[in-house]
């Protein structure tokens, strides 16, 4: 057993909201809104205890993350013979608030069967559901089976023939399970004449995306971004930081990245990657959720009303 791997996500605003019913009957309700149960004040008590719940959400259920909640929120609607408990949780992280909203309002009706068991009334939960839930991942568009895409590795070594190109193949794959199709692929030397007709071939054969591996480093050998810096007409520097900044969870290295991301046309979009397939698999995982808009946005489609 093992809980999810979230470490490479971005911590982005996410809410959910969730909703429960408790069925008392109309004796209880009359004691409930007469302030006539023993233990005390049962909706004002109800509150807190699913603001309780909703913070010990990970201590109950192995595997929800210990995560940073900003904002929670319950309210009790009382009823003819039930209370519906409502919760409301936001924060700013790397996976979702579904499971506080939810135990925040179990929390909260189990509070109310408690304060009122001693009186021997039916009571029953009705229902535990969550309403809504906004933010994280899931708002993104990752379906990429409109593009096409080409995988260019820069390499003397996987030229030669003395290394297999592990990348190339990550990269295919990767793309590939995304619903792209692939239209072109070469392997070619550390030369700014062979990486230029590459790309240019890669755009010829209709490639929407074309991701180049290899030759993003330090050394004087390395010439990739600055080929590519040529082609393109229009860069991204928001997704070359991204890779860069947050890349430095996995290793301080991805600082000394130059890779570079940009529009050649408005359908065609270059993305450097480095050599080694991990750093190409934490690279794509940054960036993927974000190049559909990337291509309406290019392709002169402009904003929802709600983005």
């Amino acid at each position: 057993m093992k809980t999810k791997d979230i470490s490479f996500k971005y911590e982005t605003k996410r809410i959910a909201v969730a909703e429960g019913k408790i069925f008392l009957g109309k004796k209880l309700i009359k004691k409930i809104l007469e302030n006539k149960i023993e233990k005390g004040n049962v909706l004002e008590a109800s509150k807190l205890a699913g603001i309780i719940g909703a913070k010990k959400t990970s201590d109950l259920l192995p595997f929800c993350h210990p995560i940073p909640i900003d904002h929670i929120e319950v309210n009790l609607e009382v009823l003819e013979d039930s209370i519906i408990a409502r919760a409301k949780v936001i924060g700013i992280w790397r996976t979702g608030y579904e499971m506080e909203a939810l135990n925040a309002v179990s929390v909260a009706l189990l509070n109310i069967y408690d304060m009122c068991k001693t009186f021997k009334e039916p009571m029953y939960i009705e229902y535990i559901k969550l309403i809504d839930k906004k933010g994280g991942y899931s708002e993104y568009n990752t379906n990429l089976k409109d593009y096409t895409f080409a995988v260019i590795t820069v390499s003397d070594s996987s030229y030669e023939g003395k290394r297999q190109d592990l990348s190339g193949k990550l990269i295919k794959k990767f793309f590939e399970n995304l619903g792209s199709k692939l239209v072109f692929y070469t392997i070619v030397p550390d030369t700014k004449e062979k990486i230029e007709k590459a790309l240019l071939e890669a755009k010829k054969k209709g490639a929407n995306i074309i991701l180049t591996t290899g030759g993003t480093g330090l050394s004087f050998k390395d010439i990739t971004p600055e080929v590519t810096e040529k082609l393109i007409k229009k860069d991204i520097p928001g997704l070359e930081e991204a890779v860069r900044i947050f890349g430095t969870r996995d290793t301080l290295y991805s600082l000394l990245s130059r890779a570079k991301i940009g529009f050649m046309d408005k359908q065609t979009l270059v993305i450097n990657l480095p050599g080694k397939p991990k750093a190409v698999k934490e690279n794509l995982e940054k960036i993927i959720y974000v190049l559909d808009h990337a291509f309406k946005m290019a392709r002169g489609e402009g904003h929802t009303s709600e983005e």
